[in-house]
């Protein structure tokens, strides 16, 4: 009777481990699960001539200097983040980008220095050394960019379909990518159109085209739907993005310019499945940096 019941045993226990896989016993491996607590910050900067004080003067306060102060506010954010969890938790990071990379090799130094990481066995001191590096550094590259006075442009668009994925998103955090830009993209090395009779997308966007497309009437979003003007898509799927848009500075003479450049923004956004985003227009850093500490937090 013992023998019997082993057997019995024996067959159930088989017939358990036994799957679809031809009976033989698998384990399956835990998929990375993000970490709400631990962030990833970017910061993609456009060092287009919106940022020359010659070209695009603002008498209230420069284009470039509000783009520091943005900055500074960003890593305030990040801080304030990082001190609100105990220092076992610590796995966070914070990083600059330009696309592309400016013609002053220094400035490849500079964001290695921007690059700054916090883990449990970060000491306290670091907090006041990534203070000290985000209140000067920046302020550094846009003087050598400005000085440099070789704007060629910012390829936002290249960067989505190209580097977003492997700069920008860690798969075990929360991925957050600031863009200081004015809102146009345009790029010598990526200027194209995919156009039929149903669609008119360009890798680009500036205030000819705006006009071209007759986006300046008050209809712009029926024409815009229409006709499916917009940016074409740089990538499938950015779910585990969030995107904070600072800056936008419409061109004068339209007065649905700034409307126009926040709907190509927000559908392209849409298309490439980001579902966190913000587009902001270029207000006074005092205005903006409780919107920014708030996009951090996540509160």
């Amino acid at each position: 009777m013992k023998k019997i019941l082993y057997l019995l045993l024996f067959i159930s226990l088989a017939s358990c481990c036994k799957n679809k896989d031809g009976g033989k016993n698998t384990v399956k491996k835990d998929s990375v699960v993000a970490d709400p607590n631990n962030i990833n910050v970017s910061i993609l900067i456009d060092l287009s001539d919106r940022i020359d004080p010659n070209t695009n003067p603002n008498p209230t306060m420069e284009y470039y200097q509000r783009d520091t102060e943005y900055i500074k506010a960003i890593e305030k954010g990040f801080v304030n983040h990082i001190k609100s969890k105990r220092i076992i938790t610590y796995d966070d990071q914070m990083q600059v980008f330009f696309n592309p990379e400016p013609s002053d090799p220094k400035m490849n130094e500079l964001t290695k220095e921007l690059k700054v990481s916090f883990n449990k066995d970060t000491p306290r001191n670091y907090f006041d050394s990534v203070d000290k590096k985000y209140s000067e550094l920046p302020l550094k590259i846009y003087n050598s960019a400005i000085k440099d006075g070789k704007y060629v442009g910012s390829d936002i668009w290249e960067f989505f379909k190209n580097k977003v994925k492997d700069y920008c998103i860690k798969d075990d955090r929360r991925n957050i990518l600031f863009i200081l830009t004015d809102g146009y993209m345009y790029h010598q090395n990526t200027k194209f159109e995919e156009k039929n009779e149903n669609s008119y997308r360009t890798s680009y966007l500036t205030t000819k085209l705006i006009k071209a497309n007759n986006l300046t009437t008050s209809n712009f979003k029926d024409t815009i739907e229409k006709n499916s003007y917009g940016f074409v898509k740089a990538n499938e799927n950015l779910s585990n993005l969030e995107v904070i848009v600072l800056g936008i500075n419409p061109e004068k003479g339209n007065p649905f310019e700034e409307a126009v450049i926040k709907e190509y923004w927000e559908n392209w956004l849409k298309e490439m499945k980001i579902k966190n985003y913000q587009i902001k227009s270029a207000d006074l850093p005092s205005n903006l940096e409780p919107i920014i500490l708030k996009a951090i937090s996540g509160k």
